[in-house]
């Protein structure tokens, strides 16, 4: 790709994926890098013709001693351009160790707050093919990082429902973006952090310099054969493959984040060799025939238990990472009904319940592709 060409990419995954002409904002996260900036400018120009309002919203980790200007240059450059911005705050204790890692999660969690607050269904971040190829190395050195894709779910739970991430930039190289920034006269934070080689993506951006890459594969997948969905949270998908059968596992239990893929290919090894049921990461799954039936175990106490939720009126909770409930009466609350794990005031006229699996389920597994179509199911 041409460094000229960079607006084009940018708006033609915009059309893709985004709705034009609704009041609904776009949010966008902006560290100050050449990456987000590259987004920010390009972005602008697009929701200017599509009649989308923008929110910019920065993280500040509080990591380094410059992290406070970087956020307040991010303001500035925002400001500028008459795009609203949102400064986040990473406050509290650090960990010691898996740092990075936390990082990104709270990175991903303020954002994800922030975003839902603001009223938006996506966030743009200005991942490039390049953060994806350092990815890719930090995986063959241990680290447990995803995969990179254009479009995908959040990957926090339950402060990301609702909310996808799209990555316009995944087609483009890091020294192109900075071509075209420096031929518009535009100026970026460089953070040192990125030549830290005590950071695994650091010595990954290293190992990586001057390297050529192909197209690559391409990051879309879909379960074979669409799930069917129960009323108290249950999942139903076609037995004989291992696609989905993770995201099914967090879908159907709650959890944050699917198991580990070893764990789920042993299950599937498990099935295959004719169990007829078994539970991984507080979800019971159940064969029966040519299908598999995959619902919250009841009695799960080595993960998190289904316990008692009480209702706050007019406040809208998340039970379980499976239900949204926003009560109408006060003294209300919620618990789980018998052996299905489902809320026992399913029903009731004082309360209004949604069921998030079917919707989240959908997000994982490639069904939803674009912005119209977030929130549909559920």
């Amino acid at each position: 790709m041409a460094p000229a060409d960079l607006q084009g990419l940018i708006s033609g995954e915009l059309d893709l994926r985004l709705e034009r002409d609704v009041a609904r904002p776009i949010a966008i996260a902006l560290s100050g890098g050449g990456d987000s900036l590259a987004l920010l400018l390009s972005a602008k120009v697009w929701a200017g013709s599509a009649g989308r309002p923008l929110v910019a919203l920065t993280v500040d980790h509080r990591l380094q001693s410059e992290s406070a200007r970087w956020t307040g240059w991010c303001a500035e450059r925002a400001g500028r351009l008459g795009v609203a911005h949102r400064r986040l705050i990473w406050d509290g204790e650090k960990p010691a160790t898996g740092l990075a890692a936390a990082a990104r999660g709270a990175r991903h969690r303020l954002i994800a707050k922030a975003a839902r607050g603001a009223g938006a269904r996506v966030v743009l971040f200005g991942h490039t093919a390049d953060d994806e190829y350092e990815a890719r190395a930090m995986r063959a050195e241990g680290v447990r990082i995803g995969s990179l894709r254009p479009w995908s779910p959040s990957p926090v739970w339950p402060e990301g429902r609702d909310l996808f991430i799209a990555r316009p930039l995944l087609g483009a190289r890091r020294a192109e973006i900075r071509t075209w920034l420096a031929d518009r006269g535009e100026t970026w934070i460089e953070d040192p952090a990125n030549a830290d080689l005590r950071h695994p993506r650091a010595r990954a951006r290293k190992a990586l310099a001057g390297a050529r890459f192909g197209d690559g594969a391409s990051h879309a997948w879909a379960v074979q054969g669409a799930p069917m969905f129960g009323t108290a949270g249950e999942i139903i998908l076609p037995f004989g493959t291992e696609d989905g059968l993770g995201e099914a596992v967090a879908c159907a239990s709650g959890a944050e984040r699917p198991p580990r893929g070893e764990a789920v290919a042993r299950l599937a090894e498990r099935l295959g060799n004719g169990a007829e049921s078994a539970t991984l990461g507080g979800a019971r799954i159940v064969r029966k025939g040519e299908r598999l039936h995959i619902s919250r175990e009841a009695r799960d106490r080595r993960g998190r238990a289904c316990e008692a939720l009480a209702l706050p009126v007019g406040e809208t909770m998340v039970w379980d990472g499976r239900f949204e409930a926003t009560a109408h009466a006060p003294g209300l609350v919620l618990r789980p009904q018998g052996s299905l794990a489902a809320p026992s005031l399913q029903g009731d006229p004082r309360v209004t319940i949604r069921n998030l699996v079917p919707g989240r389920m959908a997000g994982a597994c490639g069904l939803i592709q674009c912005e119209a179509d977030i929130g549909l199911l559920g």
